[in-house]
């Protein structure tokens, strides 16, 4: 190694070690929801994360090096809405291929796992917590592997490095804040059931932890210790033999039995990351990017924005655009529900969907002076270019998890990447795996109970996802990069960012703060209540009517970043909801 790379290194080092000293509780820096600079740029949830990715781009590392300690950390610090146990989407600009590329670590299905596995014998679904607390709703974990899969192509450093941070933060601790402390709160039921979930989270009262108070795991140190070591070990090793065992047999205290799972170790060592062809529309001279199957977030995006290009936004009134979006979304979801699964176990007509063409046909449908009621799926093969057998499907649903959680990380050089990843309901299944200190996900539960349809249950199916990471390039540049959690709420939020930043010209951090509303072709709207207040009237009066979201009553929590002239960038997170977010910027 040269002297000047060996000081390279070791500046990266030092770094490192002052953001994260060894043996004292983390603090986290102040939340700030926007950060304007030059260098590099990070939006996530949680200032320890965006912190970790900002110190990997200053100490020379990519975006996707400080993607992946971002989320090394937020397995951490947000432990039940992401993490090691679950899986998720990435969506990568290289900025020297000029090119958009995306990675799929979603989890998988056990191969015994059976296409009725979540109905009673009587032929009735599970209730969703029976179902979701068990052994049975727990897919192979992706994450680690789609770690590794974006390393290799795209990265710079190795895992070893960028765990570290994550790794001291769980072994020193940090500050359990308001949002930490409720969401255990709200799983306090879910996690006593199982001895190892009881210790790691619940204090000896069985109660949540007190804002306030300092969260250390151990457990998930050594395991992330062990991964740097070897990540190939999450697969196959001593790690994939516990997961393997806790899906099999839930470590429950006594009292009523758990459903167990049939992940075996071979299913863990026959998963696999998959680089897929990103989806692409173009709006308005821009060209936009996103996931495709298994995920729905690209093709439910894109089609709802297909849709509103024909329409001229700017000179209409702000009420009738967002009457068009909530039908438009209505519309994109009627079809979403009937042909986005898997595509190695349903022929997805992805193009078709994304056609001009059928966008036309779609918004005929639309009248501005009322709503469309319970729109059904149209067929899109007619506007496909490649036809195999196309067949239609049972129309299914999945709103269920609101958990989730995204980061958008930019660096120097141009390199965007744009990741969502998951374990599911908030707490994902419930259940810690004993010794290793992190949750299992409840990804199953994301297929359509009933069998049938394009998204029911099969052995190695990957289940429907909303997850949908978008980037927008102008020309062969970026322009914006986002995406949400939310579960189903997801493709609606980041289309309303989008049509509140490119349609309405609002910046984008006014587009990030604008209230929500969800239209996922349901007779009613959840809407945030200063949605209403800005807008109910004069939507009501064409027919909408609004519900109230589930508690906290907010639709989603955006992490993104807006890219300027002359290098500069802009890192935007939520200044409110989910307790408000984090952005950083390399050089202010």
């Amino acid at each position: 190694m040269s002297r000047i790379a060996g000081l390279v290194v070791l500046a990266a080092l030092m770094a490192l070690v002052a953001a994260f000293p060894a043996g004292a509780q983390v603090d986290a820096p102040p939340k700030t929801p926007t950060a304007e600079g030059r260098g590099g740029s990070a939006a996530t949830v949680d200032p320890l994360a965006t912190q970790a990715a900002i110190e990997v781009l200053r100490s020379g590392g990519n975006a996707v090096d400080a993607a992946v300690a971002a989320a090394g950390v937020l397995g951490v610090v947000e432990p039940f809405s992401c993490g090691i146990g679950g899986g998720g989407f990435m969506v990568i600009y290289n900025a020297k291929r000029r090119r958009v590329d995306t990675i799929d670590s979603r989890e998988t299905a056990p191969a015994s796992l059976r296409p009725d596995a979540f109905l009673a014998p009587d032929g009735v679904p599970l209730p969703f917590e029976q179902a979701r607390q068990s052994g049975l709703s727990v897919g192979v974990p992706g994450t680690v592997a789609g770690w590794e899969k974006a390393l290799n192509r795209y990265g710079t450093r190795s895992l070893r490095s960028l765990l570290r941070p994550g790794q001291r933060i769980a072994r020193d601790g940090f500050v359990v804040d308001e949002t930490f402390a409720g969401q255990v709160e709200g799983n306090e039921a879910a996690f006593a059931r199982f001895t190892s979930s009881r210790e790691t989270y619940l204090t000896d009262a069985g109660t949540a932890p007190e804002v306030g108070s300092i969260h250390t795991n151990e457990d998930m140190a050594d395991t992330y210790a062990r991964i740097r070591e070897n990540p190939d070990s999450f697969y196959r090793g001593p790690i994939a033999n516990d997961i393997a065992e806790t899906v099999q047999h839930p470590p429950t205290v006594p009292g009523p039995g758990v459903a167990g799972g049939g992940m075996t170790t071979q299913d863990l060592a026959r998963y696999e990351a998959i680089r897929r062809e990103p989806t692409k529309i173009g709006y308005r001279g821009l060209k936009v990017y996103g996931m495709g199957p298994p995920s729905s977030g690209g093709s439910t995006v894109g089609e709802a924005l297909n849709i509103l290009e024909g329409y001229r936004t700017r000179r209409a009134p702000r009420d009738l655009t967002l009457h068009r979006y909530l039908e438009a979304s209505k519309l994109a979801y009627a079809d979403r529900g009937a042909y986005l699964a898997d595509p190695a176990y349903f022929d997805v007509p992805l193009r078709g969907l994304l056609s001009d063409a059928f966008a036309r046909d779609r918004r005929a449908l639309i009248n501005d002076d009322s709503v469309l009621s319970a729109p059904q799926p149209a067929h899109p093969d007619p506007y496909r270019y490649e036809h195999r057998h196309g067949r239609a499907a049972r129309t299914s649903s999945d709103d269920k998890g609101r958990s989730t959680t995204h980061l958008t990380v930019a660096d120097r050089w141009g390199n965007v990447v744009s990741y969502t990843f998951t374990i599911e309901a908030i707490g994902g299944s419930g259940i810690v795996v004993p010794d290793r200190g992190f949750l299992l996900n409840n990804e199953l539960t994301d297929f359509n109970f009933q069998t049938g349809t394009a998204n029911s249950p099969a052995g190695g199916k990957r289940p429907r996802s909303s997850m949908a990471p978008t980037i927008v390039l102008d020309g062969r540049r970026p322009l914006v990069a986002l995406g949400s959690p939310g579960g189903a709420t997801i493709p609606t939020t980041v289309l309303q960012v989008l049509v509140h930043h490119l349609d309405f010209g609002l910046n984008l951090p006014d587009a990030v703060a604008a209230p929500r509303a969800s239209q996922r072709n349901a007779a009613s709207t959840p809407a945030e209540q200063a949605f209403v207040d800005a807008y109910g009237a004069a939507l009501g009066a064409r027919g909408h009517t609004f519900t109230a979201p589930p508690a906290p009553g907010e639709l989603g929590a955006v992490a993104a970043i807006g890219f300027g002239r002359h290098g500069r960038q802009q890192a935007v997170a939520e200044p409110t909801r989910r307790g408000g977010g984090s952005a950083m910027v390399v050089r202010p």
